[in-house]
């Protein structure tokens, strides 16, 4: 006589025993005080040196030099870096769990490079000069080369290797694309020359006012997909068995990762890794559970944003090195490494 045998559980669904859940719950208290350290470090730290009475005065007086200095660029700098940096860790770690690629990114995927081009594009010969006008721009850009590196990288057959082979030719050919048009164009280098290396320089009220709404919502839309994306990445099979929707799921993902991300570079313009190295450094905690992944990396991704912002203002002072070539420095080797450690590089 056969007798069936339970169901195996899945670490996706099974749940932790209670000293995993408590050690997580004070991790993410942890990595919350770390990301409001980073932000006050972010205040008072910056390539004109303030002494803390000054900090404390334009903080909360907001008058006079100091004012200006606090206020007007540096505080508005820095929720601009937490909004983005949620933005950037999010959108990775869907993207991650949405193609089961652990080499998934917006910057290597290409995503960002088609919002880019798509942002240049809508300046240069639409003459589109607000963020409210080009943000629509930024959106097409990004989900037309999401779309075109999937079906690139092979589709339902798309490997890591693949799609990041994929997502690096194009971004290839579009920040091609956007160098040909900065030397024809005089007025478009003046524009651009910051925002395509990644930059939050240009930070004001209204930057932040007109992008929130689309992070707010991408941020709701990415948290809610935790369980069934933790169905989708046991396969197609075993999460139709758990009654998942793999279409609408994989719609829902890919909308959340393209209005993150495009909201993102139409306000920072394009920054790498973020989303690549936070969910790979949170996931060896946590585990593969989406539903702690993602708050994680909504917290440690504006903290890693933050940090490397700060550490350009204090190297190239009185200058700055702007936030995309310090995140681009610190995640090329790491990527190298995750690719060298998981043995993906093998064609």
């Amino acid at each position: 006589m056969l007798v069936d045998s339970p169901p195996k559980q899945c670490a996706w669904t099974a749940p932790a025993p209670p000293t995993r859940r408590a050690a997580r719950a004070v991790g993410l208290l942890l990595s919350v005080a770390v990301l409001a350290l980073v932000a006050l470090a972010s205040i008072a730290i910056g390539a004109k040196a303030l002494s803390p009475d000054q900090v404390w005065h334009g903080l909360f007086h907001g008058t006079g030099t100091y004012g200006d200095v606090v206020v007007d660029e540096r505080l508005s700098r820095t929720v601009l870096g937490l909004l983005a940096g949620a933005a950037l860790g999010l959108s990775g770690a869907v993207l991650q769990a949405l193609t089961r690629n652990p080499l998934a990114d917006p910057g290597l995927l290409g995503i960002n490079a088609g919002a880019s081009a798509a942002v240049v594009t809508a300046l240069t010969w639409f003459g589109v000069t607000s963020l409210s006008g080009y943000v629509w721009f930024a959106f097409a850009g990004a989900a037309a080369v999401g779309a075109l590196v999937w079906f690139l990288g092979g589709s339902r057959g798309a490997t890591p290797v693949r799609l990041a082979l994929a997502g690096t030719a194009i971004s290839a050919a579009l920040y091609g694309y956007l160098q040909a048009v900065m030397i024809m164009d005089d007025a478009a280098l003046s524009k651009m020359r910051f925002w395509t290396v990644g930059s939050l320089a240009s930070a004001n009220d209204s930057t932040i006012i007109q992008v929130l709404p689309f992070l707010a919502g991408g941020t709701l839309l990415a948290l809610a997909l935790a369980r069934p994306l933790n169905a989708l990445a046991m396969g197609d099979d075993s999460a139709r068995a758990l009654g998942a929707h793999l279409h609408r799921t994989r719609a829902l993902a890919m909308l959340a990762a393209t209005v993150l991300c495009g909201a993102a570079t139409a306000a920072c313009g394009p920054i790498v890794f973020v989303g690549l190295m936070v969910p790979h450094a949170v996931r060896s905690f946590t585990g593969p559970d989406l539903r702690w992944i993602l708050p994680y990396a909504a917290v440690l991704s504006p903290a890693l944003l933050l940090g490397a912002d700060v550490l350009g203002r204090i190297v190239a002072r009185p200058a700055e090195l702007q936030v995309g070539i310090v995140t681009a420095v610190v995640g090329g080797p790491v990527f190298i490494f995750l690719v060298r450690r998981r043995r993906t590089a093998q064609l």
